[in-house]
């Protein structure tokens, strides 16, 4: 791991070199404790919990199942690309190295953004009597826990 900290030099001319300092393996061991990361897979399922009451809140506020049904629908189309989206990420390929998990990344999140909109495109042909409405805040309220699983990250520990 590498550390990029500005060092100032005063030439003719103000200009800043950045100085690379290489981190031993316990200093990129207290570096990750400090800052812990969320799991994609703690993610994936904030948003099933949240799919699921979202589409009872929507049965039970509106009286029609079908409205729950397109709730769930719309909740689904985060849920399971974001799946995809998740086993892609954690994949032996995406750790190999700096770029491959880079390159995986956008790879990953074009096909999560791809299988969302099939999805929606779809919505009218698998989900009969289809409430947009109903579907898109089971889509929107699903697709924030991203905020939610942020505030619930694990705490910084300090040393």
């Amino acid at each position: 791991m590498l550390i990029i900290t500005p060092v100032a030099k005063y030439d003719d001319e103000e200009t800043e070199e950045l100085e690379v300092k290489r981190l031993t393996a316990e200093e990129a061991q207290a570096l990750r404790e400090l800052n812990p990361s969320v799991s994609p897979w703690r993610i994936v399922s904030l948003q099933m919990v949240m799919g699921v009451l979202v589409a009872l809140a929507t049965w039970g506020f509106t009286g029609r199942s079908v409205a729950g049904w397109s709730a769930a629908y719309g909740a689904l189309a985060v849920v399971i690309p974001a799946v995809l989206f998740a086993r892609g990420l954690m994949s032996q390929f995406s750790s190999i190295n700096a770029m491959t998990a880079g390159f995986g990344f956008f790879v990953w999140e074009a096909v999560k953004i791809a299988a969302s909109v099939g999805m929606i495109f779809a919505a009218p042909k698998l989900v009969a009597g289809l409430d947009w409405l109903a579907m898109l805040i089971g889509l929107i309220l699903t697709m924030k826990v991203y905020w939610l699983a942020l505030l619930m990250r694990p705490k910084r520990t300090t040393k």
